[in-house]
């Protein structure tokens, strides 16, 4: 007499990085007007002109050198905030640009030149403005919300071409969009900016014992990575709110993690492994276009294959979930 099948045998295998990557690339080759929004504020950033803080550094770099006395600086810490004004510092200065602020993160437009920092283009010299003390704030919370509202119709854009037959309404994306941008940045605020400065300490009183703990959190960092990566996917796919589709992402991870995180590790690898060959050609060239393209069509097909895994996997997983409940106590414990 035959033996049942054990419950690990009936089920269904989950869904493949191949097929996803595969379903992903077609559905953008096939409407490559999705990259349109990649490729704009790459040539922004690139082209267009630059908000600068050089200038506001430079003057605040002299105020503090003319008041630190009165702060209680002593001379040594004098010289060490001359020493850090070096020749190299000012041209990193030179080349940051306000508008990188419209590149925003988790859910963004994904940038090439935002992180390249170009300092020119084959145009020449772009013009510039300078970001006064006041006006600084005010641009950097402008930009992001814009950022967030071209995030969210780049998401639902490329979420409807990867998975047809979702179609989430214009203002239910941008308000939830917004809502989930609202969680995040709190929550960075409220954990985030203290474990930056208790990690600033810690490597100010003991740089090994900083580096160990870094280097512990670096390998549980991937069970924090996995369900953000996946946490905005909820509110394009399933239609759900901000704060669901978080849920939802932990809940996911939390029976899938070997095979998700096998998936986000892919795309990451793919992402900054091509990002270096798009880089590749200096930005006063007009062969930098090239890997301005390439690095929108990427990383565009790469997103619509992240929205193709998850709508799998959530199907994937409640079948499982509905397989394990409908068999019998015995066999499910086999």
């Amino acid at each position: 007499m035959q033996e049942p099948k054990t419950i690990t045998e009936t089920l269904p295998p989950p869904p493949g990085i191949i097929g996803s990557l595969r379903t992903g690339f077609d559905a953008i080759a096939a409407h490559v007007t999705a990259i349109v929004l990649p490729l704009a504020l790459d040539l922004l950033l690139w082209l267009g002109p630059r908000l600068r803080v050089d200038q506001l550094y430079d003057r605040f770099y002299k105020y503090s050198i003319q008041n630190a006395p009165a702060f209680g600086a002593t001379p040594e810490q004098i010289a060490q905030i001359k020493d850090s004004y070096t020749p190299d510092f000012i041209v990193y200065l030179q080349r940051v640009n306000i508008f990188a602020f419209l590149r925003t993160l988790p859910i963004g437009i994904s940038s090439l030149m935002a992180g390249a920092r170009p300092a020119g283009s084959p145009l020449g010299a772009p013009p510039f403005f300078e970001v006064g003390p006041f006006d600084l704030l005010l641009w950097i919370l402008l930009l992001s919300f814009i950022g967030w509202a071209l995030g969210a119709l780049y998401f639902r854009w490329v979420a409807g071409l990867a998975v047809p037959n979702v179609s989430v309404p214009v203002g239910r994306a941008l308000s939830q969009t917004f809502l989930y941008s609202a969680i995040w940045s709190l929550l960075f605020v409220t954990f985030g900016l203290p474990a930056f400065f208790v990690f600033y300490f810690l490597f100010a009183l003991n740089s090994l014992i900083a580096q160990g703990i870094l280097l512990f959190l670096g390998f549980l960092s991937m069970w924090v990575i996995v369900p953000i990566f996946f946490s905005p996917h909820g509110m394009f796919i399933r239609k759900q709110n901000a704060l669901i589709s978080i849920l939802s992402s932990f809940q996911m991870t939390r029976f899938t993690m070997p095979a998700s995180s096998l998936f986000v590790m892919t795309v990451f690898l793919l992402s900054v492994g091509l990002n270096v060959l798009w880089a590749f050609p200096a930005a006063d060239t007009w062969l930098a276009l090239v890997g301005i393209l390439g690095h929108a069509f990427i990383s565009t097909a790469l997103l619509a294959s992240s929205f193709v895994y998850y709508r799998d996997m959530t199907v994937w997983l409640q079948a499982v979930l509905e397989r394990l409940h409908t068999q019998p106590p015995a066999q499910r414990a086999s």
